[in-house]
C-alpha cells in the first residue's frame, strides 16, 4: 500500500520504538535522532513518487487527444508510463521493495551516524524496521475507521474536512496509535 506523507511521522515513530524495543539494538543518542532519520528517508521516497505520478499525469494530459482516439484506459496508460519513468525517478514500484529499501537505508544511515549500534545480523535489525513499516500500513485504515466512528459519536455534528473536525481527528489518531502503542 503506498505511504501518504501525513503518515510519514507516525512510521518513522514506530520504526525507532520497535529498533528502541527489540533488545539487540542501542539507541546512542535516544529516540528521536533515529525517528528524524526514518521520517526524512521516508518524505523523500514519498516525494520522488509524488514527482513522478506528476510527470506522468502531465504526458497523459499532453496525449488526451491521441488517448481519446485510440481508446486508451487512461488506468493502464497511468501505470505502464509510471513503471517506464519509475527507474528514472528513482521510485521503486513494488511496496515490499521500497520498504525493504527505506529499511535498509534507515539501518545504514543511522549506524553511519552513529545514532544505532547493534551485535547481530544487519539482516536481523533491518527487518525490525520493515516489519514496523508494513504492521504501520496494516492498521492504519482500521485506526482511521475507529477515529472517525468515534467522532461520528459526537454530540456536535462536526463537518469532515472543516479545521475543527481535523484537528479533532489528528488528536484522537494519535490516541489510538499510543493505545496500540505505535507512538511514544
Amino acid at each position: 500500500m503506498k505511504i501518504r506523507l501525513p503518515h510519514a511521522p507516525y512510521i518513522a515513530n514506530k520504526i525507532a520504538i520497535d529498533l528502541f524495543n527489540c533488545g539487540f539494538v542501542t539507541m546512542l543518542k535516544g529516540l528521536e535522532p533515529v525517528m528524524k532519520v526514518a521520517e526524512d528517508l521516508i518524505l523523500e521516497d514519498i516525494k520522488k513518487e509524488i514527482a513522478l505520478e506528476e510527470r506522468v499525469t502531465e504526458i497523459l494530459e499532453q496525449n488526451e487527444d491521441e488517448m481519446e482516439f485510440q481508446r486508451v484506459d487512461r488506468r493502464n496508460m497511468f501505470w505502464l508510463i509510471k513503471k517506464k519513468l519509475s527507474s528514472e525517478y528513482g521510485v521503486i514500484l513494488s511496496y515490499e521493495d521500497r520498504y525493504n529499501a527505506i529499511a535498509h537505508k534507515l539501518l545504514e544511515t543511522s549506524w553511519k551516524m552513529g545514532l544505532i549500534e547493534y551485535n547481530v545480523s544487519e539482516n536481523r535489525v533491518k527487518n525490525i524496521a520493515y516489519n514496523a513499516i508494513e504492521t504501520y500500513i496494516s492498521h492504519f485504515q482500521a485506526i482511521e475507521d475507529d477515529v472517525a466512528e468515534r467522532i461520528s459519536h459526537y454530540k456536535r455534528k462536526l463537518v469532515p474536512g472543516s479545521e475543527e473536525y481535523d484537528l479533532i481527528f489528528e488528536k484522537l489518531y494519535e490516541e489510538e496509535l499510543r493505545k496500540r502503542g505505535m507512538v511514544s
